[in-house]
């Protein structure tokens, strides 16, 4: 992975924070993916307040985020705390999904015999946006954000596919895997150290673990 612009000065040190978004008020246990008007809960607030009290002392210059609400509410906070703009970036948004909209349980895809098509290769995967291309776009945000703070930190909020998909990308694993053991959880932020346009070290932490009441389950399409 190489996210740096070349214009970089040699040995050039950058922190890219990608942060996952606080938990959503989601009653109907729907598959939201990228449909609009899915806030943060009251937890997801608080969450994105721990997010902002852990990055606030760190240098950082720039901050980009998702167009969707989810991921907007979790910035504002840090946003607000750092006096800081934030670059809104299409590229880091949620992963498409063919089933947004509906809710994705073993049982009802069994009872739905029109989604079986979708899924007849897990490899790719047939039922939403290709792993291969939100690498590529999170490639392309990774790179310009850590152009945008070269030097310095910048914070990316955005959802547990694509920083997956980045953090597999820059740890050289293989892309298909599964969904259950993904190192993502809400509000987390995963870190790639950026030298010379290459990613030289991955951290992993979880400010707002303190609000974990329980593991948080991932059904086997979902993004969020």
């Amino acid at each position: 992975m190489t996210p740096t612009s070349p214009a970089s000065p040699a040995g050039t040190r950058t922190v890219v924070h990608l942060v996952r978004h606080g938990e959503v008020f989601n009653p109907a246990g729907l598959l939201y993916g990228r449909l609009p008007d899915y806030h943060l809960s009251d937890l997801g607030q608080q969450m994105a307040g721990l997010v902002a009290e852990d990055l606030r002392t760190r240098d950082i210059t720039h901050l980009r985020c998702s167009p969707l609400e989810r991921a907007q509410e979790t910035i504002e906070p840090l946003a607000t705390a750092l006096g800081l703009p934030v670059t809104t970036d299409e590229r880091v948004i949620e992963a498409d999904n063919q089933l947004q909209g509906l809710k994705v349980t073993g049982s009802a895809l069994i009872r739905n015999p029109k989604s079986w098509w979708l899924f007849r290769n897990a490899l790719r995967p047939t039922w939403g946006e290709p792993y291969r291309e939100i690498v590529a776009r999170m490639r392309l945000a990774v790179r310009d954000a850590a152009a945008a703070a070269a030097g310095h930190e910048a914070v990316i909020v955005s959802h547990q596919l694509p920083i997956w998909m980045a953090r597999c990308d820059a740890e050289g694993r293989r892309l298909f895997h599964d969904p259950r053991r993904r190192e993502c959880r809400l509000a987390s932020v995963t870190s790639l150290t950026v030298v010379d346009g290459r990613v030289s070290g991955v951290s992993y932490r979880e400010p707002a673990a303190s609000l974990y009441t329980a593991p948080v389950p991932t059904k086997f399409v979902a993004g969020s």
